[in-house]
């Protein structure tokens, strides 16, 4: 299967020893399944599939940025969900790219009332498709903004106090996932530490650093993904 990989940042420069950048991190999340060709395309320097039939499935990466930002390369990755979506190709979007799908698709995106989502986070599954195989699960997460609506034809999955909606599906095609389970402790870290006291209050990092003592489970997470990718 190929897995077009929709690069939507990049890991900075200082950091990029810890984990490597995104191409790596998801490489390293989907090693179990050789079966999985990852293809990187760069949208933040323009790389653009020439069609959503380019590849089997997607998959879009987090982002620094904010979907509702005024940058071409973001637009363009709006007109390109709404294309996924056209054409019936399975689709995940992983935390930006979970916001993405709202955002293209006719939901919303806001900044958070609740304020930064980081650190280790619970997300309880209700009623949850069998391909998921978990009614709970945890995952790092590093957010400042959530779907604050659906779009139309999307359902909740799981969520938390803080995050309604951190897992959703449009239909039975595209699933968002507003947690990072290609993130490491050590990269998740390194950037609550850089951040602490500027980007995101003490408080919330120290909380946040605090809970890092929690277990994670991005196998759980990959295995669900590829079972949904493979359907």
């Amino acid at each position: 299967m190929r897995l077009g990989l929709l690069i939507c940042d990049h890991v900075s420069p200082e950091f990029v020893g810890i984990s490597g950048d995104y191409p790596a991190m998801f490489a390293r999340l989907f090693e179990p399944y050789p079966d999985l060709e990852l293809v990187g395309y760069d949208l933040t320097a323009g790389e653009f599939p020439a069609s959503p039939l380019e590849c089997d499935a997607w998959i879009t990466t987090g982002s620094r940025h904010s979907v509702y930002d005024d940058q071409p390369w973001i637009a363009a990755l709006a007109d390109f969900v709404r294309a996924v979506a056209a054409a019936d190709r399975r689709y995940i979007g992983v935390c930006f790219g979970h916001q993405m799908i709202a955002h293209a698709l006719g939901g919303k995106v806001e900044r958070a009332a609740a304020g930064w989502g980081v650190g280790v986070k619970e997300v309880v599954v209700d009623d949850g498709p069998d391909w998921l195989g978990a009614d709970r699960y945890r995952v790092l997460n590093s957010h400042g903004d959530q779907v604050t609506d659906l779009p139309a034809d999307a359902v909740v999955l799981g969520g938390n106090q803080h995050c309604p909606v951190s897992l959703m599906a449009v239909g039975d095609r595209i699933v968002g996932i507003q947690g990072h389970p290609e993130f490491t402790k050590e990269y998740a870290a390194a950037l609550l530490h850089a951040r602490r006291g500027t980007v995101i209050p003490a408080e919330v990092v120290d909380a946040a650093l605090a809970s890092l003592g929690d277990p994670v489970e991005p196998g759980l997470l990959a295995d669900a993904m590829v079972r949904f990718l493979r359907m």
